[in-house]
């Protein structure tokens, strides 16, 4: 049997597994379900706010790009936050004393979390399509741009995590990766237009896939009319697309690399320093 064929094979059904590990654990699903479950509320009592040259309350505008936050929220954190928890467990090391393990548990882990992560956008889609006015997921090609944006942010954003949580060997350093997140949110134009800040933090938060995945949903989901709040009043479509390709394609290039170094100096005594360095910042 192909040793190579056969780990990924064991990846997949590890991320089968996990899937179904995640979905009926109720400490995990509250950890996605408590905060999306509170910005929603947010958005729903902004259905009543109107923005300008828009044709939907500020409530409904905002909907779709949180479905792209989730994506790129799910993609990155998702994998950075268990493969941390795993290095320091140990689950990591065990894996690569496996023939084959490493490749086998980097599948399972990338597969869980692309079906999750996909799992809460739809989740998060019916939500809009139910509460919120004015979103139009009428015709074909609105369905095939909404799955080819939620292909591609996760393609640009779940290798990204994977390159987080090789450099990150300590849970209690995901506040290093959290708190700038959060800032980026706020100036990719997610819960307000990003037109609406000045030019040098659009500029910070059209670097960034964040912006984009958003930037795409909201094509997909809003009448052609939300256009006009958009930066040069186009949905920039073809740019949209090239700037996550070359996310993908970055995170894609670098995490094998990355990966690759991180498993060759995992070992026993590492595993046990970053474990009693962790119990002794928790007390």
């Amino acid at each position: 049997m192909n040793p190579t064929a056969n780990a990924y094979r064991a990846g997949w059904r590890r991320a089968l597994i996990e899937t179904r590990l995640y979905l009926s654990t109720p400490s995990d699903v509250l950890g996605i379900v408590f905060p999306l479950g509170v910005m929603v509320t947010v958005l729903l009592f902004l259905r009543g706010v109107d923005v300008e040259e828009a044709p939907v309350s500020l409530g409904s505008m905002s909907m779709p790009s949180l479905i792209g936050m989730m994506i790129v929220w799910g993609g990155t954190f998702g994998v950075l936050g268990t493969m941390v928890m795993d290095r320091t467990n140990g689950t990591m090391l065990r894996a690569k004393a496996i023939p084959g393990g490493m490749n086998g548990y980097l599948v399972g882990k990338l597969g869980s979390v692309s079906i999750v992560t996909a799992f809460n956008v739809v989740v998060l889609l019916i939500v809009g399509l139910l509460f919120f006015d004015g979103l139009d997921f009428t015709s074909p090609g609105r369905w095939l741009l909404f799955l080819a944006v939620l292909v591609l942010g996760m393609a640009a954003t779940i290798p990204l995590g994977a390159i987080l949580g090789a450099l990150l060997d300590n849970p209690n350093n995901m506040a290093l990766v959290m708190l700038p997140f959060m800032g980026l949110v706020a100036v990719s134009g997610i819960f307000y237009p990003i037109t609406a800040l000045p030019d040098w933090l659009q500029v910070i938060g059209q670097v960034f896939p964040t912006y984009w995945t958003g930037l795409g949903m909201r094509h997909a989901l809003l009448p052609d009319g939300a256009v006009a709040v958009e930066v040069g009043g186009s949905w920039r479509t073809l740019t949209m697309f090239i700037v996550l390709a070359a996310w993908a394609a970055a995170s894609i290039a670098f995490a094998p690399k990355l990966l690759s170094r991180m498993a060759r100096r995992e070992s026993g005594s590492t595993m046990a320093a970053r474990r009693e360095k962790v119990q002794q910042n928790w007390g």
